[in-house]
């Protein structure tokens, strides 16, 4: 059984002013699936800003890298390879979505925001 996610509630949050606070959050605390399933990691998220970023991380063996990034004002999902995003803008929901999971995926992931 892969294990693809580790998520232990991180929240990140970023105050620049009283008016610019955002939060990110990750329900979610653990996700186990066989190999070659699918996998979806929630994540929600809440800004003032209306231009800003969402990313989603992997981290496996104390290395973190990208995994995909969406821009908030592109009315598409973005996909890379397995991995995609449904991105509901209005519900602030942010979810990563890995399809045929394979060993190799077992990791933490987390998400991120970044506004302008």
């Amino acid at each position: 059984m892969a294990v693809l996610s580790s998520l232990w509630a991180v929240v990140i949050t970023t105050c620049l002013g009283a008016s610019m606070a955002q939060t990110v959050s990750q329900p979610q605390k653990k996700k186990s699936v066989q190999v070659a399933e699918s996998a979806t990691l929630d994540c929600t998220y809440d800004t003032s800003d209306t231009n800003y970023l969402l990313f989603w991380y992997k981290q496996q063996g104390g290395q973190v890298t990208l995994v995909i990034l969406q821009e908030a004002y592109k009315q598409y999902n973005a996909t890379l390879n397995r991995f995609s995003v449904n991105f509901q803008k209005a519900a602030k929901s942010f979810s990563l979505e890995i399809s045929d999971s394979q060993l190799g995926d077992a990791a933490t992931y987390f998400c991120a925001l970044r506004g302008s």
